[in-house]
């Protein structure tokens, strides 16, 4: 284990004004420059044998010229003078050529971000090669000791990222942020031991820093224990009974959400929140925020993709939908200033997405949500893209678990559940303590009222 200090941003930066006087000279209005550099390490071992092993070291770099109204992004990944000039000149050239957009241009000045915290987002710590798979091996040799019914293994992964991205623009704003990520994933196989089926599951653990990750241990025999409890797995009648979304299915609910309060989701229609600001969503208790300077978060930096300061924007408060999110282009389209959710890849526009998007945890545990249905359903997983996101309509394959009486009574898969995303959130009716960032999602264990289950 040692530490990196191969991934800069003073380079970057100096690199990032040296384009930006280069559009200028061309006669650019207006520019920005993104450019991003870093290192990944990922290894697979399947049954104790690497199954696959990468590493990269990436460099990028995308601008973004101005001519009035008309405007065009470029990147390139070759960093030498001529490419680069070239580069300048060409995505002058193409912004003259296209045509005006009144809307079209960089964030006002007043809004990109002046401060720049410590968001505890970079742990210097790199792993060897070795190192990696030997992590991978102790994750998958824990799952596979863990019960007689692993049997075999869809593989355990490791991966260690490092990355530095800069952002400056022709208003004079020049951002920098560094970060990384660790993780490590194992996924067991079951076989039950009366030859009635086989079963996968795994676990995961994810983490700016890496003395925070969970231990290669602990995530194999969670991963088994997850495998093993789906053997014997049964299906189900067509039922309308409460429904239990652990955290990660829970995630997923919030994951539609944010499409649907995106600004281009809004301008364009494709919305089943269309002109709901301000109103009643989910019950009160329900509060969801996006929180862009959340220490150690997954999606924390202190500006967004255009350089616009991040923020926790309060998207349910008390149920009722109070924010959209937005980038300075969609904010424009539907009268709002943006909200710091620009969203960017190398040389691409700017889109909305979520920095850090979470539900606030409640007080009762999640084996309070479970005793509170005599019969209902838990669900573990979800399969399929049945969610129109213009009407809201929800249908989508899950397996998890049926409850009887308050408490787990047998696997259950082959069914699928079925509403609607707005009458989901208006009926969630508990929301458990068990907030656990895994990603830029996160949500608890929550509980909706009703739905319906389609089985045999």
């Amino acid at each position: 284990m040692t530490q990196d200090t191969s991934v800069s941003t003073h380079d970057l930066t100096e690199l990032a004004q040296d384009i930006l006087k280069g559009a200028k000279a061309h006669g650019a209005t207006e520019a920005d420059v993104l450019v991003a550099e870093g290192d990944s390490v990922s290894v697979q071992v399947r049954l104790s044998a690497v199954d696959r092993l990468s590493k990269a070291r990436e460099k990028s770099l995308g601008i973004r010229v101005f001519f009035g109204k008309r405007s065009a992004s470029v990147s390139t990944s070759d960093f030498s003078k001529e490419s680069l000039d070239r580069l300048v000149a060409d995505t002058c050239t193409l912004a003259k050529a296209v045509a005006e957009d009144d809307l079209s241009g960089l964030p006002d000045a007043t809004q990109l971000a002046k401060d720049f915290p410590d968001l505890d987002s970079f742990d210097p710590t790199t792993l060897s090669v070795e190192e990696e798979i030997a992590l991978a091996r102790r994750g998958e040799e824990a799952a596979m000791s863990e019960d007689v019914r692993i049997i075999n293994s869809e593989g355990a992964d490791c991966s260690v990222v490092h990355g530095a991205v800069v952002l400056a623009n022709s208003h004079g704003f020049i951002g920098a942020h560094r970060s990384s990520s660790f993780s490590l994933s194992v996924s067991p196989i079951a076989v039950d031991s009366n030859g009635g089926g086989m079963q996968r599951d795994g676990w995961y653990t994810v983490s700016r820093k890496f003395g925070l990750l969970e231990s290669p241990e602990l995530v194999g025999q969670k991963a088994a224990q997850r495998a093993v409890r789906r053997l014997g797995a049964k299906k189900l009648t067509t039922k309308r009974v409460p429904v239990i979304f652990d955290q990660d299915m829970a995630g997923s609910l919030l994951g539609h959400l944010a499409t649907a309060i995106s600004g281009y989701s809004l301008y364009k229609g494709a919305s089943f929140l269309q002109d709901q600001l301000g109103k009643q969503l989910a019950p009160d208790f329900v509060h969801v925020e996006d929180h862009g300077r959340l220490p150690g978060g997954l999606g924390s930096r202190a500006f967004d993709g255009e350089g616009v300061a991040t923020r926790k924007t309060v998207i349910l408060e008390n149920g009722v939908l109070t924010n959209f999110l937005l980038d300075t282009y969609s904010g424009k389209k539907l009268g709002f200033a943006s909200t710091g959710n620009a969203s960017r890849g190398i040389g691409d526009n700017p889109s909305v997405g979520p920095t850090n998007l979470y539900l606030q945890p409640g007080t009762p545990s999640s084996d309070d949500l479970l005793r509170s249905i005599p019969q209902g359903l838990y669900v573990t997983e979800l399969i399929g893209f049945g969610v129109n996101m213009v009407t809201g309509d929800y249908s989508r394959g899950a397996a998890g678990f049926w409850i009887e009486n308050g408490e787990l009574a047998y696997p259950v898969e082959e069914v699928t559940i079925a509403g609607n995303l707005k009458t989901m959130f208006a009926n969630i009716e508990m929301v458990a303590n068990d907030l656990v960032f895994r990603g830029r999602i996160a949500s608890p264990t929550i509980k909706i009222s009703e739905m319906t289950i389609g089985g045999n």
